[in-house]
């Protein structure tokens, strides 16, 4: 392993969007598919779990940290390139590590039409491809032609039809709820072009209609609850008197502004604050309206119980 750089004891609240979690015993970020396989094999002789982490934004860092390797696909899998094919349209190609957002607005900027609800989005490309991201009614797997991804053996790489892609789920989180492992490398999209004006103008839109409904600008995970079939879940936390509700001083609130994030106020709260809320309002929601709610947000590490 001595040309990957496995740092020790790295605090990994700084790396995860609710800002808080404790460190990982072991953290590396690998620059090609050979180097995961490799980091794979090191910890395997090492006898460590594993966690894949990407933009840390849709996830809580459990206090005690991760007692094992986590690898992050981050800056040094973020390549980004296109190609115009025959029929004219476009596949554009995106690393793992790659902001989803910055996705968004680099097929803005080609003036290709479909990923303008991306711009806005936190995560990284992998993490988008693994949860089938989505907002404002457009989500990636509208978009993919093909996921490329390391299986434990080799590269593979799998056409949008066999991806299982559902309500924030992919064959990628089936894969990884199994304990088997998918670690997603990078797609391929296709994208149609369009009118420019009309692109920026939607993701104007789009940009104006998130910063004045969420609150972007306090540590969160973004949408902390899945959508219950037939329900909103931030209109049943609201209709549960829980909008800005908080448990306690700790910082981790119902935000005010959209009842549908638990937030982290000035990044004081620690990950046991956050979940004990979390815990509350899904409880709360299911004795108000007999629906319970689903956790969006993955736990990572030991929170007990």
């Amino acid at each position: 392993m001595a040309d990957i750089s496995i740092l020790e004891n790295v605090p990994l609240a700084g790396y995860s969007t609710f800002r808080c979690g404790g460190p990982a015993r072991y953290f590396a970020e690998p620059s090609n598919a050979d180097e995961v396989a490799s980091l794979f094999k090191w910890a395997g002789e090492m006898n460590l779990d594993v966690f894949v982490l990407g933009n840390g934004s849709n996830c809580l860092i459990s206090d005690e940290g991760f007692n094992g390797l986590v690898i992050r696909i981050g800056r040094n899998m973020s390549d980004l390139s296109s190609e115009e094919t025959d029929d004219g349209k476009v596949i554009v190609s995106a690393g793992a590590g790659l902001p989803f957002a910055r996705f968004g607005s680099y097929c803005a900027e080609l003036s290709l039409t479909g990923a303008e609800f991306a711009c806005g989005i936190p995560g990284s490309c992998g993490g988008a491809v693994f949860m089938n991201a989505g907002a404002y009614g457009g989500q990636i797997s509208d978009l993919i032609k093909s996921v490329s991804c390391w299986d434990g053996t080799a590269v593979q790489n799998i056409d949008n039809g066999l991806c299982e892609f559902g309500y924030r789920k992919s064959l990628f989180e089936r894969l990884d709820s199994e304990g088997k492992t998918a670690v997603i490398l990078g797609f391929e999209a296709v994208l149609s072009k369009g009118n420019k004006d009309e692109i920026t103008a939607l993701v104007e839109d789009l940009r104006v209609r998130r910063t004045t409904s969420q609150p972007l600008d306090v540590p969160s995970a973004g949408s902390t609850f899945k959508r219950p079939e037939g329900y909103f879940a931030a209109r049943l936390i609201e209709e549960a008197g829980l909008k800005g509700f908080a448990l306690d001083d700790s910082g981790a609130q119902v935000s005010p502004k959209h009842a549908g994030f638990v937030v982290n106020n000035g990044g004081r709260a620690n990950a046991s604050d956050i979940k004990r809320l979390m815990d509350y309002v899904s409880d709360k929601v299911f004795e108000n309206s007999g629906v319970r709610l689903e956790r969006e947000v993955r736990l990572i590490g030991n929170f007990g119980g």
